[in-house]
């Protein structure tokens, strides 16, 4: 599956429109972890906590919306795009969304 973030793909052309394909996924870290990050912001720095749970997020998030394009008949997608939003205290939704397309080699 061709996955990107432009509306065409060098030395390919769209020869079926399928539908917006997406995928997501809500994220909680541990109560730990929530409290460690706590304390980072006090005396600054990255939150890796968060940072790690948003690239889990954005990888089932990706593999939910290659699923979904596949069901379509999809081998490709383009226009992908992200989106994020806190649901509670330390939860996350990551939404990944894009065109799902057929494609080929230009002649």
């Amino acid at each position: 599956m061709i996955i990107v973030t432009t509306d065409t793909i060098a030395g390919k052309e769209i020869v079926q429109t399928l539908g917006m394909a997406r995928g997501s996924t809500i994220q909680a870290k541990h109560i730990g972890k929530d409290i460690m990050s706590g304390l980072r912001t006090i005396v600054g720095g990255e939150l890796t906590e968060y940072s790690k749970m948003l690239e889990e997020a954005r990888e089932k998030a990706i593999n939910r919306m290659v699923e979904d394009a596949e069901k379509m008949g999809a081998n490709a997608l383009i226009n992908v795009r992200f989106m994020t939003s806190g649901v509670m205290a330390g939860a996350a939704e990551m939404l990944a969304y894009g065109t799902a397309v057929k494609i080929r080699d230009k002649e």
